[in-house]
């Protein structure tokens, strides 16, 4: 059997198993769930309730693994990546994440020993694999902080509209939370919930910029907290906010409509070297054996590769404009 067979073969076992373990970890927390609001409701109904005692401490965990959990927690950078799977809404735990992470750069590694001739992209390949899980959880926060902004505007004019009919402010995000789905309804929902449990309102609202990575959404808590210190009409502000944000809607529209010929032009830049290398391997691979053996080559395909890299960036920066 193939060595490359073999390797594949062993990849495609431990994402089996992480798998496996995933849906048997998240099966029994759903039973587990839902025989503790079996219980509570049981409780509530015969008056016989006491919650004296109780830790009510939203505590997060990284992993269902206990060591594995307290060796994740005593590092930084995994409070970040967890913050990034709150904010992609993914439930399964960090932990999860990291093995695989762990898993992808190893299965990276092998094929690169095995297909590439060039030792120096070993860990270069382990390192893009291992970044994919976390590729794919930015990918996913995008998409979720987009659509957000997209119902906020709305959104706000419910909540300027509730005001202006005599109802609090909360009653306004109770509407938001009520009247909208995912992901602006639960993320209000949740911030109901922190100010129905006493922690105070500009708290919450903060909570509520952590979890969501918006600039408008920021706007809209800043004229909320100055509003509660110093009055004035919120509705008006909340109006105001909510046209503000339309108007920097279409901007954005007509920026991305004008340098979308630059963003053609920097994708077909970047693919050509490798499409050209590649044509010119099928047609000639002697020719270009001498790219990948030979130390001078070695050293060529290196510098290509930095400069290439270093364009790109250059380009992004060139094209990209923030509204």
């Amino acid at each position: 059997m193939p060595p490359i067979v073999v390797v594949a073969a062993v990849v495609a076992a431990a994402f089996a198993l992480i798998l496996g373990v995933m849906s048997v970890l998240q099966g029994a927390r759903g039973d587990q769930r839902r025989r503790l609001e079996t219980r509570l409701k049981t409780l509530a109904g015969t008056g016989q309730l006491d919650l004296s005692g109780y830790d009510f401490i939203r505590k997060t965990t990284l992993s269902e693994v206990p060591w594995f959990h307290r060796m994740l927690s005593s590092f930084t950078l995994t409070a970040k990546i967890d913050l990034l799977r709150k904010q992609a809404n993914v439930q399964t735990p960090l932990g999860v994440f990291i093995l695989l992470s762990l898993v992808l750069a190893i299965a990276g590694y092998q094929l690169a020993a095995l297909s590439m001739p060039l030792p120096m992209l070993r860990p270069v390949m382990g390192l893009v694999f291992a970044a994919m899980p976390l590729v794919w959880l930015r990918r996913r926060k995008q998409a979720r902080m987009k659509k957000f902004q997209a119902q906020l505007p709305d959104g706000l004019d419910l909540v300027a509209r509730a005001l202006k009919a005599g109802h609090a402010f909360t009653g306004g995000l109770r509407m938001i939370a009520d009247e909208f789905g995912e992901p602006i309804g639960p993320e209000f929902a949740k911030t109901l919930d922190e100010i129905n449990f006493g922690m105070s309102v500009s708290q919450a609202l903060a909570n509520l910029c952590q979890r969501i990575e918006s600039i408008d959404l920021q706007f809209f808590v800043v004229a909320v907290n100055i509003q509660r210190e110093t009055g004035g009409n919120l509705a008006e502000i909340v109006t105001t906010i909510a046209q503000l944000i339309r108007e920097r809607f279409k901007l954005d529209g007509k920026v991305r409509v004008l340098s979308a010929e630059g963003r053609i032009s920097a994708l077909i830049l970047t693919l050509l070297p490798f499409a050209i290398g590649t044509a010119m391997y099928l047609l000639n691979p002697q020719y270009m054996s001498r790219l990948f053996f030979e130390p001078l080559g070695q050293m060529m395909m290196a510098a290509a590769l930095t400069l290439v890299a270093i364009g790109v960036v250059i380009i992004r920066r060139m094209i990209r404009i923030e509204v």
